[in-house]
């Protein structure tokens, strides 16, 4: 069978997909850790491994340590430098001396490594150039049976370990490079995207890179996968990858709906012109203060910009606090008649809460409506309220009172700068910044953000899928 012009069936299709493959395969090269990378990592992490076991000898109870994650399962970048090892502690041990032990060990074998906190404390830091994770955990029999998140990855570990061979573990690094180029990768609460845990389950369960982006090109969320087919609970989110080691929990819960859309949409771009630029995107220069002047002329909006101490806290606390102040913050703007066009959170050092307004300054007044006249109790109390006030009215706005009365703030700084900003819903930790002091920009202000905010205004002023 032939098209109108002549070719055979499959016409570019055939082509795109040669092209695809050619393309997938280049990366695929890049990506993958030569053997001397191979040998180096290895052998860091049997040293490690050995200190760990040292440390563990002077403990008076049993524990083992086990490699997990990307380097464990083969399935890591080129050039990434992470090697995490998990000592599992006995369920019997008490919380309070899982966290003692665990910090114990972490210190003996990275004196020089700092503590950091997830659901409890460990142990981060360098080794021959790599980056360390030391994390206890406990050895529980099953992931069901977890006492902490953690206790979950070994059970992780050993799933994926029976089921990537060499050529998925390739797949794998060409999609992880992929969630990379396009900005979804990581798991963490600033990015809310794919985690490689979810990645690796996502190429395993379509059989490759190239299947895997074909059915995402065309998924409807929210879109279920149940790899061991557990069948047990359902979830509400856009993805749902039921974890094949616990059935209760959903590995793309943390998966914003936003980094969904965005891998369907370089999914298609892949598909209809495969490139290695979406893996491989050339770095976007930040914007000049000049430069975020000059946009903010152009678009003749009226941006403010809280600008705050960043809370003292990790990036998983920092930014959901950050958006739930945002939101209350351009929720009450909008709801005071600012009508703010989009927003955004920044922080590095200083915290930024900044909304683009398409209302700059209001009238000296403002109308307030009542109830419908025929609803005499109400109206009239609203009538008997506002008959001697100092406003416009009462008077009948079709069936209903209405008055017009002084507007509270006719601009939005006069809001950011009054107290009731602290009215709105605010990120607890946020709150307590504000309250110690804060500037608020206005306009052409904002550009003075950009010695330290460039990138992230560049992100904002010219954005993409």
């Amino acid at each position: 069978m032939t098209d109108p012009d002549g070719n055979g069936s499959d016409g570019d299709g055939g082509a795109r997909s040669a092209d695809f493959e050619r393309v997938a395969s280049r990366v695929r090269e890049r990506v993958t850790p030569d053997s001397d990378e191979r040998t180096r990592l290895d052998a860091a992490a049997d040293a490690l491994e050995a200190r760990v076991e040292d440390a563990l000898s002077d403990l008076p109870i049993e524990a083992d340590v086990l490699r997990v994650g990307s380097t464990a399962r083969g399935t890591w970048l080129a050039g990434d430098r992470d090697i995490d090892l998990f000592v599992r502690f006995p369920p019997s041990l008490s919380r309070e001396k899982l966290e003692r032990y665990g910090l114990k060990v972490g210190r003996a074998v990275l004196p020089d490594g700092r503590e950091e906190f997830a659901e409890h404390p460990y142990v981060t830091g360098a080794f021959d150039g790599f980056d360390v994770d030391l994390v206890p955990c406990y050895d529980v029999p099953t992931a069901s049976d977890i006492r902490s998140a953690v206790d979950r990855t070994p059970f992780h570990n050993a799933y994926l370990q029976a089921r990537l061979d060499d050529d998925i573990a390739g797949d794998v690094r060409t999609f992880k490079r992929f969630l990379k180029g396009i900005g979804a990768y990581g798991s963490d609460l600033r990015t809310r995207g794919f985690s490689g845990y979810l990645a690796e389950l996502l190429v395993l369960e379509h059989g490759g890179f190239e299947p895997l982006v074909a059915a995402a090109a065309d998924w409807r969320p929210p879109v279920e996968l149940d790899p061991e087919d557990h069948g047990r609970k359902s979830f509400d989110d856009p993805l749902v990858v039921v974890d094949p080691t616990d059935p209760e929990r959903n590995v793309a819960a943390v998966l914003s709906a936003e980094n969904v859309a965005r891998l369907q949409h370089y999914a298609r771009e892949l598909l209809a012109d495969p490139r290695e630029e979406l893996f491989f995107p050339p770095e976007r220069p930040p914007l000049t203060e000049a430069a975020v002047g000059d946009r903010i002329a152009e678009r003749g909006t009226a941006p403010v910009a809280v600008v705050l101490d960043a809370p003292d806290i990790v990036e998983d606390q920092l930014y959901p606090q950050l958006r739930k102040s945002l939101d209350g913050i351009a929720s009450e703007l909008d709801r005071r008649g600012f009508a703010p066009l989009r927003a955004a959170a920044f922080a590095d050092g200083r915290a930024v809460l900044f909304v683009e307004l398409t209302v700059g300054s209001l009238p000296a007044v403002e109308r307030h409506r009542g109830p419908p006249v025929a609803v005499r109790r109400h109206a009239s109390g609203f009538f008997a309220k506002y008959e001697d006030a100092d406003v416009y009215g009462p008077f009948l706005d079709g069936d209903r009172y209405a008055v017009e009365r002084e507007r509270e703030f006719r601009t939005a700084a006069d809001f950011l700068r009054s107290d009731a900003l602290f009215d709105v819903a605010l990120g607890a930790r946020v709150e307590t910044r504000l309250r110690d002091g804060y500037r608020v920009l206005v306009g052409a202000e904002v550009a003075t953000l950009a010695d330290e905010f460039g990138d992230e205004l560049a992100d904002y002023f010219d954005p993409r899928p």
